[in-house]
């Protein structure tokens, strides 16, 4: 078998959360910005828990993931 090949979920999640991240922050308009991140730190949770729970990892993006909301819905300009 090729291990090039086999990829576990844990490593598909990682990787997505990876990119969505760097993407990001490639937006101009920072509601996008913002609402792209809160998706990658949903994506950056789920990893943490399936690194057998990653505290670091759960509590560092579940904490931008507040304030990404905070920002896009409570906060009014």
């Amino acid at each position: 078998m090729n291990l090039i090949l086999f990829i576990d979920t844990t490593e598909i999640v990682g990787y997505s959360a990876m990119l969505l991240l760097l993407v990001s922050f490639l937006m101009k308009d920072i509601r996008r910005l913002r609402m792209l991140n809160s998706i990658a730190c949903a994506f950056f949770v789920v990893y943490g828990f399936l690194l057998q729970t990653s505290w670091p990892i759960i509590i560092s993006n579940a904490a931008i993931f507040g304030i990404n909301l905070y920002y896009l819905f409570l906060k009014k300009n």
